[in-house]
């Protein structure tokens, strides 16, 4: 399902999926040791190494990727509900941290978002939700340098994606109930296509009535 606030004609609320371009859940991470030292560049240089692993996994997984600095990588997942997740590895002293904007922050009902976030943390392997000081909804984790394989690489990317795109409409539907009523009232209005808010039709009912 296509992003239901995709369409740039009809915007009349802020984006609440609009990826951020920094990742305020990382700046610890990154004070912490995300400049290479000389042994992880001596690994990378002969094939070992958790830079090299990773850099071999998103190549072989034919992911989008780059790294605007040594030891950071900026992945875009495909997804099918949200049109795609943004994804940040950054390779640390002693662990990989992973950071993913998921949705920006709920316009209502954030306890039921919260509470629904905290049941679902139960479930997830190597990342949990959490929020930042704007209140906005990230997956974030940490793995140790030693676990880093091929393997558990691609599992923390699934379980990435699994649960920004997975998810995406439940916590839309939760937290932009509103939004998303006035969103395909406006369309109706003026004759605009609503395809991409055919997910959400338990709440566009009665507004279409």
């Amino acid at each position: 399902m296509a992003d239901p606030k995709a369409d740039p004609k009809a915007e009349p609320t802020a984006d609440p999926t609009a990826d951020r371009k920094t990742e305020p859940m990382a700046d610890a991470d990154r004070k912490a040791g995300t400049t290479a030292d000389a042994d992880r560049k001596a690994d990378t240089a002969s094939g070992g190494g958790p830079r090299a692993v990773i850099e071999r996994t998103l190549n072989d997984a034919e992911l989008e990727w780059e790294s605007p600095e040594a030891g950071t990588y900026v992945i875009t997942l495909p997804g099918t509900r949200k049109l795609s997740t943004t994804c940040s590895l950054r390779v640390g002293r002693h662990s990989l941290s992973v950071n993913a904007f998921v949705v920006r922050h709920p316009d209502e009902n954030h306890e039921a978002v919260h509470r629904w976030l905290l049941e679902r943390n139960t479930r997830l392997y190597g990342v949990s939700y959490a929020i930042d000081s704007l209140g906005d909804i990230y997956l974030v984790g940490k793995l140790p340098l030693a676990a880093v394989t091929p393997e558990e690489v691609d599992r923390l990317l699934g379980t990435v994606l699994e649960n920004a795109d997975g998810s995406f409409n439940t916590l839309l539907e939760m937290g932009f109930a509103t939004a998303i009523r006035k969103e395909y009232a406006w369309r109706t209005s003026r004759g605009e296509s609503t395809r991409n808010l055919e997910a959400f039709s338990s709440l566009t009912r009665d507004a279409a009535k």
